[in-house]
């Protein structure tokens, strides 16, 4: 058989049928396999209690419901629902898995088209294979030509360059999904820190006023004692300034309090307005429980969001490193199209496009290397490479930041304790000596200036145990911030609100991501955090 007769397309099962050998061939990968970075960190809390903190359990997903104040737990549940800044991290987290589909999606050919054209040619009358003067031109010069075909282009992961790829994509949906659980933690922890400030402005304000009523009655009797020459003019004055000086405190309280409401209301989603359906009457200062559950440094690894992103991060970037390495090297395609071509050319004709001897077909292997580029393709490894270092040494610091946090906290939470009782006791005793003050100035015992000194002792006090108990709440919201707790309870519920996912399949096909199963972005690999990563 001539080689103008070859027949082609027997040739092209028999090309598959390598290109299917060869697939699973291609088994290596290049780059480090990742391990969980080992970090080094103490047995216990070096602030801790016996007393008061269980270091032997763990700390509590809804530690908010520990205050035991279901205006809290409601408003916990209202922000989860409405707050933006946690929509915008579920909407990362579908958008990390779309990532990952076009990283899936390199692994298999990565062109495949459909191609026609219908095209008109004029060649050049001194082309080489053009008629020469004075001879009989053999072909037409000006033709027309349509064709059809299919076409595919398959670059084999050789060297894993595609499934490090993927890998690299599956860490970064992980991490997205710990971002999204680091928001939840940190929504919870400002929802909550934002309604203490409030409870805590409100308790501050009936002190005030309280004080206020009191410092109104010394002032009445103080006039009247003027009025019977059994005092003199500045007692009247001194019961004034002690009267305007609480005063005044009362509109900046107002405005604190005020500015405490809208930045709890932005926090539900929702622009700064009423907030007495959520909020109710006045309430006390929630009372934290006399013992707290804090684990071990060690659980912080586990629990943290922000430390399993961190962790995530680095095993993306790990990824990478095979990714560039691979470029190092050839890489191998198969290629080949299949189509069918006319042209109105001599006695040709266009319709003829779809008759068997219009028939075309190409295959066949190829390779690519960059031979002459490894100065450029070894720095971009060396570049992975270093950004690899920094993200190991970004979840070392992490740690020890978390460890910080949380011995900070730990000691915010029991000094705070501690001080708040010694107020409390001061707070008795100055409303005590106030009162005695005030019943020896009434029978003419003692001038106004004993009376002026304990009422603003007694201000001082109660107002300053008012703030101890909002520091105490303070420090136990921010303990278990740093414990990372709150992150679980979106578990089994999906990212994306269903108001968002509906506007979503509106706008743009989704197909069934939209409907996602938050199972499957939480596979664990064995030994510890983290996602499985599958062996494609």
């Amino acid at each position: 058989m001539s080689a103008d007769r070859l027949p082609i397309l027997p040739i092209l099962p028999a090309l598959f049928a390598a290109l299917i050998m060869l697939a699973p061939c291609a088994c290596m990968r290049l780059g480090p396999d990742f391990t969980t970075p080992g970090v080094s960190l103490p047995a216990g809390w070096t602030e801790a209690d016996v007393a008061a903190t269980r270091p032997d359990s763990p700390p509590p997903a809804q530690w908010w419901t520990l205050f035991d104040d279901p205006a809290l737990t409601a408003l916990v549940a209202k922000a989860v629902e409405g707050n933006i800044p946690l929509k915008t991290a579920g909407l990362r987290v579908l958008e990390a898995r779309a990532q990952l589909g076009i990283a899936v999606g390199n692994l298999y050919p990565q062109s495949q088209q459909a191609q026609g054209a219908y095209t008109a040619y004029q060649a050049s009358k001194e082309a080489p294979a053009s008629p020469q003067p004075g001879q009989q031109a053999g072909v037409q010069w000006a033709y027309w030509q349509n064709s059809f075909g299919l076409s595919a282009a398959w670059e084999l992961d050789f060297w894993g360059k595609f499934r490090r790829s993927v890998e690299s994509a599956q860490a970064s949906m992980a991490a997205s999904v710990a971002d999204y659980d680091d928001a939840l933690v940190i929504l919870a922890a400002d929802t909550a820190q934002t309604y203490v400030a409030v409870r805590t402005i409100e308790e501050r304000l009936r002190i005030a006023r309280h004080n206020l009523e009191l410092q109104l009655e010394g002032l009445r009797i103080a006039q009247a004692r003027f009025r019977l020459g059994q005092t003199s003019e500045r007692d009247v004055a001194q019961a004034k300034t002690l009267l305007e000086s609480t005063s005044a405190t009362i509109p900046a309280l107002t405005d604190q309090l005020a500015q405490a409401k809208h930045a709890l209301a932005i926090l539900l989603g929702q622009a700064p307005g009423d907030l007495s359906a959520y909020l109710g009457a006045d309430s006390a200062i929630p009372d934290a429980p006399a013992a707290i559950a804090v684990g071990v440094p060690a659980d912080l690894l586990r629990r943290r969001p922000d430390m399993r992103k961190a962790e995530m991060t680095a095993w993306a970037q790990c990824a990478r490193i095979g990714v560039a390495k691979a470029d190092l090297f050839p890489s191998f395609t198969l290629s080949g199209g299949i189509g069918f071509l006319a042209s109105d050319m001599g006695a040709f004709r266009l319709g003829d496009i779809f008759l068997p001897r219009t028939f075309t077909a190409q295959a066949g292997p190829g390779f690519v290397w960059n031979v002459l580029n490894y100065g450029r393709l070894q720095n971009a490894v060396r570049v992975e490479d270093a950004r690899f270092q920094q993200s190991l040494e970004n979840y070392a610091q992490a740690a020890l930041t978390a460890v910080g946090q949380a011995e900070d906290a730990l000691s915010g939470f029991l000094r705070g304790r501690e001080k708040a009782a010694f107020l409390a006791k001061a707070a008795v005793a100055a409303g005590r000596s106030a009162q005695l003050a005030f019943i020896q100035y009434r029978e003419g015992q003692t001038d106004f200036t004993t009376v002026l000194v304990a009422e603003q002792n007694q201000l001082s006090q109660e107002d300053g145990l008012a703030q101890a108990k909002g520091d105490v709440a303070t420090s136990f919201v921010k303990l278990y911030r740093a414990l990372g707790g709150g992150w679980e309870i979106r578990e089994g519920k999906p990212f994306v609100p269903a108001d968002i996912r509906e506007t979503m399949a509106k706008r743009t096909w989704w197909g069934g991501e939209l409907s996602e199963d938050p199972k499957k972005l939480e596979n664990k690999k064995p030994g510890g955090p983290g996602i499985g990563l599958p062996d494609y």
